[in-house]
């Protein structure tokens, strides 16, 4: 059983694993921004893209678990990229419940323009931090570890 002390001091900010995760997330997100405002990109159309990228064709509802994002987020983002024309969204023929999201060929294009952003972004964390490839992957690693255990 914790004492009051420790009960006080498991309050305390600084004693928090969420709170820096939150700070690094908003901060990640922001050093994004630069390189995805040259192509047209919120940090969050620029990661549901990512997966359009690699698959071409995926339904709603798998693009919603790989980015663990529920329909009423996903729907308006999809909206959004559909009209600038780098999706289509449409019914699948063997069951309608289901909606396919396809990578037009403006979308491909889009994929070339993105392709300097991972680097960018790792050079921007070396110069701030000098984190090690092996660091970052560890620390990836961990983190997916985290979200598979609060999934």
């Amino acid at each position: 059983m914790a004492t009051e002390k420790e009960k006080e001091e498991a309050l305390l900010l600084k004693n928090q694993l969420c709170f820096p995760l939150y700070a690094a997330s908003r901060r990640i997100v922001a050093a994004y921004h630069p390189f995805l405002e040259c192509i047209g990109l919120t940090y969050t159309q620029y990661v549901t893209m990512m997966v359009i990228w690699e698959r071409k064709v995926i339904s709603v509802k798998e693009l919603g678990e790989r980015l663990y994002l529920d329909s009423g987020t996903l729907t308006p983002l999809l909206k959004k990229l559909e009209a600038q024309g780098y999706i289509t969204r449409a019914r699948s023929k063997e069951d309608e419940r289901i909606v396919i999201v396809e990578l037009t060929a403006a979308g491909a294009d889009l994929k070339n323009k993105a392709m300097s952003i991972p680097e960018s972004m790792v050079c921007r964390l070396n110069e701030k931090t000098a984190f090690t490839k092996e660091e970052l992957n560890v620390m990836r690693t961990e983190l997916y570890k985290l979200i598979k255990a609060l999934s």
